[in-house]
């Protein structure tokens, strides 16, 4: 009896921590949506009422890079996804490298964003810069917003390159294993997050024409 309770404990305790993981990161992951979602509903009223404005700034956007971007954050998600089957069915080699190819398309969205920006920066239309602030305020409006929210939305990318990068090494350290893949699963949790806010940044922004 005293080898059973041996073996069973720690099990337990096990999955008493993988779903208080997992509720944490749910938690976190809802004050990231009301935050967003604040965002989204001071955006959606500044585009009430500056309608034109925001049609018109939004044409300085390149819906092209924007696309690219959609469809590197989607096929992002996609691999974490697998990263973390792979890793449920025992193949720690497997969900390494699928986890490096969403660190890869991290920094392919940065790289892309980066560019982006800088063309913004190169036609004034940052704020403070002199031709921003000879736009009408619809005009300017839209450009607070897009930085804004886009810079934030990329700091999320960062930090959730960044997390799952902490768990490679984990998975390589074998602290993170098919018994014990609730951190990955996090990791997966946040990257699915930061493709959704995107998902609704996206049309927001590049798509109002």
């Amino acid at each position: 009896m005293a080898d059973s309770h041996t073996f069973v404990l720690p099990n337990s305790g096990h999955n008493f921590d993988a779903k208080a993981s997992k509720m944490g990161m749910w938690l976190f992951l809802f004050t990231e949506l009301l935050l967003f979602g604040g965002l989204f509903l001071v955006y959606i009223i500044y585009r009430y009422l500056n309608q034109d404005a925001f049609l018109l700034a939004s044409f300085e956007l390149n819906v092209w890079m924007g696309t690219i971007n959609t469809i590197v954050l989607l096929t992002s998600s996609m691999t974490i996804a697998m990263a973390i089957t792979a890793l449920q069915k025992g193949n720690a080699k497997l969900a390494i490298t699928l986890s490096w190819l969403t660190i890869l398309a991290a920094l392919s969205f940065l790289v892309i964003k980066y560019f982006e920006w800088s063309s913004k920066f190169e036609h004034g239309l940052f704020p403070g810069m002199d031709h921003f602030d000879g736009l009408p305020l619809g005009e300017r409006l839209y450009f607070y917003l897009y930085f804004f929210m886009t810079g934030l939305h990329a700091l999320h990318v960062i930090v959730g390159g960044v997390f799952i990068a902490v768990v490679i090494r984990l998975i390589k350290k074998e602290k993170v294993t098919k018994e014990r893949y609730s951190l990955l699963e996090n990791s997966g949790l946040y990257w699915h997050l930061v493709d959704l806010i995107w998902i609704y940044l996206f049309p927001l922004f590049y798509l109002i024409h």
